[in-house]
């Protein structure tokens, strides 16, 4: 008996296999470690119970550096009846995933009580690749299975006939039987009476509907590919997501035949690298898409930026074109998708309404509250389900059983693949395409807080899709004042946050459309070219930020009255302009005026009085006008810490300015305790990296300066520059002005260190 045994051993290369790798003084766990397998297997095959797949005898090939007759491992007949139904041949250009088919293979490992292994379910998008993994993870481990079977299960006629044709190759006698059930309830109790097998069932998009083709009571090991993002009881579900991009660019470049499958990527020439990257990112890692790119330069002999070109200009057909060399796949980016959305567009109008409206938002992270917010924008349909609880559920539900989106319920997000935007883009006639792009751009307004309220994480969430939304308007061409209201906000927020260049941008098409639908006198208008102003003189342009002021405060002046809030909103950011270039004389009179118009209309404990209250101290300040400038102050740090927040940024303002006081008249104990309190106030509120932060950084580094702490004055300056450099630019003035202040302390300091 045991002579019969070894003689099957030596017949499936078991002891030649053994031999080598006792040559290299190896372990089975080394030798599985090495070709991503488990020791279990490397067992079996040293002890002839399974022979190694082509895969791994070539692995075993490379790890060894011996031929396949050497190892014993020459092509064998396979044990007999072994059954593999695997439609799909194997592929060399396979990239990536070895994550996924790790844990794939752990959760379905036959070292594992079989009774206790429940079937697992890859799921996600169209084209994200769960059948190519799959069937990866079948010819990688099909030799751990006596079986290996696989189903064509997106319909209940394709379920039949595949569990028919099984019926078949098992031999059952039920396989001639004329009633269809009575076939599949014999192959239900053969898996049921079997064991060690391994049954895929592709395209299980109704996973309740594959599942009563299946036993109750089984030992072996199933595993679905679906687009149902919800599996519940039936299967544990792993989401296959998009590929990194560098797994992109190597899969690729194997396409194109540009590399080898068995060379890495940074063997790649760098050119090649560089431009299969960008292609990758406007695929969205979608390896479908990149497979189709790959196939369409190995077809044509293009090169990839000639692809790259022609993608800008005819990327629908592009998407949509089929080619002989993706057999595994007939269906296109384009086909795979079309398909759900009619299916969606007949079954439930208001989530192919929330489709396209996803369309021409930021792709990532869409807050559900923007649409709540937003809903009476969003058209009859869409707009009354998102306002019904159990309909938005129910809406997104059918969204999620294609995984054409995807939603995050710890945030209540929602995200969708970028190339899902472009193709339902480009399937709308262009009249359709405005209708949308102005509709999502009305809800964008309607959902954006005003400038003065809630200023926090809503901003933040719904700044990217407002910044799409600026996009759509350049696009689309969109003038109507809504537009220009979304553009006027998301710009105030950019400047509160210290993006000024970004800012400016929106604030100046925000101009544009005011100017041209409501005229240049309407107070909208004066509105925009104010902001406008203030970074004109945030960036030292002092005489274009003057000509803007002087016509915002004519229009206000003219349509508002000389009382107005606004109108003193104008008359204080001229006076800070004049403030800052020197002109005090004609400074003050604008300050003064504004601080009376704002006590007189907005109270003197408004946030708006309390700032011309700082103004004009700032400017007394500067004349050393201290026994006026030191009152002003005081009052306003009173009030402000009574009506304001602790961290509001008034505050720390208020601060910084007392400091300044502080240290003009000598005393620097109290000048650092006061700017140290408002640059945590800062650092806290606004961030590390604002522009005011950088401010409070430099002026404790003018500070540590005076009393001779290089050192210390040397980090906070650094900080400083590194800062506005970054939010700010190279160019900028405060940047200069950082650089230069730098430039001098180091000066100071070598002078000290050489005495």
């Amino acid at each position: 008996m045991k002579a019969k045994k070894d003689n099957n051993r030596d017949r499936l290369g078991g002891s030649a296999l053994r031999k080598a790798r006792l040559e290299l003084g190896w372990s089975q766990q080394q030798v599985a470690d090495s070709i991503d397998t488990t020791k279990v297997t490397v067992n079996r095959w040293e002890n002839g119970v399974t022979f190694p797949s082509p895969y791994f005898r070539q692995q075993l090939c490379k790890v060894f550096n011996k031929t396949l007759a050497e190892l014993g491992l020459e092509p064998v007949a396979p044990p007999p009846r072994r059954m593999w139904t695997i439609p799909i041949a194997h592929t060399p250009f396979f990239t990536g995933r070895e994550r996924l088919l790790d844990l794939l293979h752990e959760r379905l490992s036959i070292a594992r009580t079989a009774a206790l292994t429940h079937p697992q379910a890859l799921y996600g998008l169209g084209g994200i690749g769960k059948t190519r993994t799959a069937v990866e993870y079948a010819f990688r481990y099909g030799d751990d299975y006596t079986h290996v079977f696989w189903v064509q299960a997106a319909t209940r006629d394709t379920l039949c006939t595949d569990f028919v044709a099984l019926a078949g190759l098992l031999g059952l006698p039920e396989q001639d039987d004329a009633n269809q059930l009575s076939i599949i309830v014999a192959v239900q109790r053969w898996l049921s009476t079997n064991n060690n097998w391994l049954l895929i069932l592709d395209n299980a998009d109704d996973l309740s509907l594959a599942v009563e083709f299946l036993p109750t009571n089984h030992k072996g090991h199933i595993l679905f590919t679906t687009r149902s993002q919800s599996a519940g009881t039936i299967a544990t579900n792993i989401e296959v997501e998009r590929l990194s991009v560098q797994e992109g660019i190597l899969l690729l470049l194997r396409w194109c035949l540009l590399l080898d499958s068995d060379v890495p990527l940074d063997q790649a020439r760098s050119a090649d690298r560089a431009i299969a990257e960008r292609i990758v990112q406007e695929m969205d890692g979608l390896p479908l898409a990149i497979v189709q790119a790959g196939a369409f330069v190995q077809e044509t002999g293009c090169s990839l930026e000639d692809y790259l070109n022609l993608y800008a200009t005819h990327r629908q057909e592009l998407l949509a074109r089929s080619s002989r060399l993706i057999r595994d796949h007939p269906d296109t980016v384009a086909t795979t998708w079309s398909l759900s959305f009619q299916h969606i567009e007949r079954t439930n109008l208001a989530a192919a309404d929330l489709l396209r409206f996803c369309a021409f938002v930021a792709p990532d992270a869409i807050p559900e509250s923007l649409l709540m917010r937003g809903c009476a924008e969003l058209g009859t349909a869409l707009g009354a389900a998102v306002t019904d609880p159990l309909q938005f559920n129910e809406m997104l539900g059918v969204l999620l059983r294609y995984s054409l989106i995807q939603r995050h319920a710890e945030t209540h997000m929602l995200s969708i693949h970028r190339l899902i935007q472009t193709v339902l883009k480009d399937d709308m006639d262009q009249q359709t395409r405005h209708a949308w792009a102005e509709r999502t751009v009305r809800v964008v307004n309607a959902a954006f807080p005003e400038a003065e309220a809630d200023a926090g994480i809503r901003y933040q969430a719904y700044l990217p899709h407002a910044q799409a939304c600026a996009a759509l308007i350049d696009h689309y061409q969109l003038s109507f004042p809504e537009a220009a209201q979304l553009l006027f906000k998301a710009g105030a927020f950019l400047y509160f946050h210290g993006f000024h260049q970004q800012s400016q941008s929106l604030h100046q098409q925000a101009l544009s459309i005011r100017e041209k639908t409501l005229g240049a006198e309407h107070p909208a208008t004066a509105e925009s070219l104010n902001n406008l102003g203030v970074l004109a003189r945030a960036q030292g342009d002092y005489v274009q930020a003057e000509r803007l002021h002087q016509r915002a405060l004519a229009i206000r002046e003219k349509t508002l009255g000389a009382e107005h809030p606004a109108t003193a909103e104008s008359l204080n950011n001229l006076g800070v302009l004049y403030r800052a270039q020197g002109k005090y004389e004609q400074a003050e009179p604008l300050l003064q005026r504004a601080l009376s118009i704002r006590k007189q209309s907005l109270g003197s404990e408004h946030p708006h009085t309390l700032f011309s209250f700082l103004n004009l101290a700032k400017l007394y300040t500067e004349q050393r006008k201290y026994e006026q400038a030191e009152p002003l102050l005081q009052q306003a740090l009173t009030t402000s810490e009574r009506i304001l927040k602790p961290g509001d940024p008034l505050i720390a303002h208020t601060l910084s300015l007392l400091a300044r006081l502080s240290c003009d008249q000598g005393d620097y104990q109290q000048a650092e305790t006061l700017w140290k309190r408002s640059l945590a106030i800062l650092e806290q509120t606004l961030g590390a990296e604002h522009p005011a932060t950088a401010e409070r950084l430099n002026d404790l580094a003018e500070l540590y300066t005076t009393l001779g702490r290089y050192t210390m004055a040397q980090d906070f300056c650094q900080r400083a520059l590194n800062i506005s450099e970054k939010r700010l630019g190279p160019e900028h003035p405060d940047t200069k002005l950082y650089r230069e202040h730098l430039t001098r302390i180091m000066h100071k300091k070598t002078e000290m260190e050489n005495k």
